[in-house]
C-alpha cells in the first residue's frame, strides 16, 4: 500500500541523513584530531544499507585500509 512507499522513502532519508552526518564527521576528523579512519567506514556502512555507491566506496576503503595496515606492518616496504 501507500504507507510502504512512504516508509521506504522515510527510511532512505533517515539512512542518508544519519550516514551522511557520520561520513561528514569522519571527513572533518581527517583535518581535526580524531579517529577519521574509524568514523568514515561507519558512515559508509550506514549509507550502504540503502545506497549501492556507498557499498562500493566502503569496499574500496576496506581494501585501502588493508593496504595501509600492511604498509605499516611491514615498516613501509
Amino acid at each position: 500500500g501507500h504507507w510502504q512507499v512512504t516508509y521506504r522513502w522515510a527510511r532512505r532519508i533517515a539512512v542518508a541523513l544519519v550516514g551522511g552526518t557520520v561520513l561528514l564527521l569522519g571527513l572533518a576528523l581527517i583535518v581535526l584530531p580524531g579517529p577519521a579512519f574509524v568514523v568514515i567506514p561507519i558512515g559508509l556502512a550506514i549509507l550502504g544499507l540503502e545506497f549501492a555507491w556507498a557499498r562500493a566506496w566502503l569496499r574500496k576503503v576496506k581494501e585501502r585500509s588493508g593496504d595501509l595496515v600492511n604498509y605499516f606492518r611491514t615498516g613501509g616496504k
